[in-house]
């Protein structure tokens, strides 16, 4: 297998081993140079690091060029941090501090200045990306996706919530006029109440309306919270493809008005649960297959 020079584990001792057969055994450059298969003038430059022989380790030195056709001047560094030290500012402000001032430079390279002088400063309101390890749904409820469909322009448009257990792909869907926090954890309470199992985990996408809020009322009331991964639709395949179902067999044969939604949406999930055979579960129904545990 192929690994890189510079993460070769072995190659400090390797060094190390070259320079003692050279120094202190008397081989020619050339003999170990064929000795580990490498050109000559690269034993050369080991020798050069250790000419007595006597360190224990070569260590790999670093690749990084120490002079760069790019580089910003030292005068326009000290700016950057001039201007941060007086009033502590973000970096695109003091960007256009510096444009203002005439100076030549990027709004990344005053990102990378900061960088690397440990000036940069995160939001405490941000929310990191934490994907804890994915369950196995071995049972009904123990991994359930939760999704919106999203219908027409923003002023006019209708929005469905949908969710799917995965392992009996029995699911769920109710049309709604706002997509928020408040809209999710209504949708999921009202999910709860009608699932003939108890749910125990929900995974969502990073969407606005499945934010901190919602995760902190699902917890409250024993519900796991779980994100799928930041540009990872397959992370929930399951319910994409219900999504696809519904509406090619569903919302799209029907009015386009929340009344007809509101009264056709149940009804075909009667249809999908009860009735329609599902190729993942070998022709069986979602609800045959709740009845088998």
């Amino acid at each position: 297998m192929y690994m890189p020079y510079i993460t070769y584990p072995h190659q400090p001792q390797i060094r190390s081993d070259a320079v003692r057969l050279v120094a202190c055994r008397g081989w020619s450059m050339h003999k170990v140079a064929r000795h580990f298969g490498v050109e000559p003038s690269t034993i050369c430059r080991w020798v050069k690091l250790d000419p007595a022989g006597r360190l224990p380790l070569i260590p790999t030195q670093s690749c990084r060029p120490h002079h760069h056709p790019a580089t910003l001047d030292a005068v326009i560094v000290d700016r950057i941090l001039a201007l941060r030290a007086e009033r502590n500012q973000c970096a695109e402000i003091l960007h256009h501090r510096l444009l203002s001032e005439g100076a030549h430079v990027s709004l990344s390279s005053v990102k990378r200045v900061l960088r690397r002088h440990g000036l940069t400063r995160f939001s405490p309101w941000k929310k990191w990306h934490q994907y804890p390890e994915r369950p196995m749904p071995e049972k009904p409820g123990i991994l359930v996706q939760i999704d919106t469909i999203l219908d027409g322009i923003p002023k006019e448009r209708l929005n469905v919530y949908t969710a799917l257990d995965v392992c009996s792909r029995f699911a769920f869907a109710l049309p709604s006029l706002a997509i928020n926090t408040h809209a999710s954890w209504h949708f999921v309470q009202g999910m709860q109440r009608m699932s003939p199992f108890a749910i125990k985990l929900l995974q969502s996408d990073h969407g606005a309306e499945f934010s901190k809020w919602f995760t902190k009322q699902c917890v409250s009331c024993g519900l796991a919270h779980r994100h799928s991964r930041v540009r990872r639709p397959t992370d929930n395949g399951h319910l994409e493809r219900f999504n696809r179902t519904i509406q090619e067999e569903c919302l799209n044969r029907i009015p386009r008005s929340l009344t007809s939604w509101q009264k056709e949406i149940p009804a075909f999930l009667r249809y999908y649960n009860e009735e329609r055979p599902h190729m993942g579960l070998n022709m069986k129904t979602p609800l045959e297959v709740l009845r088998s545990y």
